[in-house]
């Protein structure tokens, strides 16, 4: 089992950056594929962006492209979400996930994969 603790969110305006991290706790950080959603007000919860196990394998999604950029560091138990050129539509409550499933496609972007979830940090873009 593992626990997450999402830090890093806040205000900014648009065009600005954050740096959004999630803390896992447990020794077995190295055996989840790691995965970052988002749920804005009135709307269901979807796909930021994930990574593999050893950091092999990442995607995003359409709508952060360019401007996201994912990290794990596995000797510190943390995943990064570095997010660039932000848009009022970023906003939302970020959500780290972990899944110990040895998936490498689509199911990755798909948030009932994940087995465990951290309890999310609001980010406001300010238009």
């Amino acid at each position: 089992q593992v626990q997450l603790v999402e830090s890093g969110g806040g205000l900014v305006q648009a065009g600005g950056s954050l740096r959004l991290s999630c803390a896992a706790s447990g020794r077995t950080f190295s055996s989840y594929a790691m995965g970052w959603f988002r749920q804005a007000p009135g709307k269901e919860r979807e796909f930021v962006s994930t990574i593999s196990r050893i950091g092999n394998i990442i995607d995003y999604a359409d709508s952060v492209k360019g401007r996201f950029t994912i990290s794990r560091y596995n000797a510190k138990n943390t995943v990064t979400l570095q997010m660039n050129s932000q848009k009022p539509e970023d906003t939302a409550v970020y959500y780290c996930a972990a899944t110990m499933g040895t998936y490498t496609d689509y199911r990755l972007k798909i948030a009932r994969t994940y087995d465990y979830w951290g309890q999310g940090t609001q980010v406001t873009v300010s238009s």
